[in-house]
């Protein structure tokens, strides 16, 4: 396999891997599939969280971590879907993982840490030649385009906290 080839491939495996988990996330948020909590569930759990209108912040949400994480596997307005994902992982730090230290064994933000870190790379270096980004001419990579997505995630999740908490 050759050396671009297998870029391709990888590139494709880590949006699949991220893009993927996101779709379960709201996935679970939205419906009891996959063991999730569901509307309701993820509703309580925005109220735990102080996050209000709580069923309003669990639709968006949900709906952000389904189509975002459509959108990355597909390897479709890569930059955008990878801002969301940083953003919704931005504040899933900020709430349910505040105060727990960084391991995930503990509640920490680990792992979200690393799910936005993944996603904005590959805004940065862009979703590869096995994506519909590429098919449609529209793929977009490089440090301004990292910059760019990194700094919409975190002025999203800051409005998001913002609003959410006044």
């Amino acid at each position: 396999m050759s050396a671009s080839r297998l870029t391709g491939v990888v590139h494709a495996a880590t949006r699949g891997v991220v893009g993927l988990l996101f779709v379960g996330h709201g996935l679970r948020k939205l419906t009891t599939a996959l063991g999730g909590p569901g509307l309701e569930g993820a509703t309580a759990q925005m109220e735990g969280l102080g996050l209000h209108p709580a069923r309003a912040n669990a639709l968006s949400a949900a709906t952000t971590q389904l189509a975002a994480g459509v959108l990355l596997t597909a390897g479709l307005l890569t930059p955008v879907a990878s801002a969301a994902i940083a953003g919704n992982m931005f504040v899933v730090m900020r709430t349910s993982c505040a105060g727990k230290g960084p391991w995930g064994v503990n509640g920490g933000w680990e792992y979200p840490l690393v799910l936005a870190g993944a996603a904005l790379a590959l805004a940065e270096h862009g979703p590869g030649p096995l994506s519909l980004d590429r098919a449609l001419g529209t793929e977009r990579s490089g440090a301004g385009i990292g910059l760019a997505a990194a700094s919409v995630s975190a002025a999203s999740a800051a409005a998001v906290l913002t609003r959410a908490r006044a």
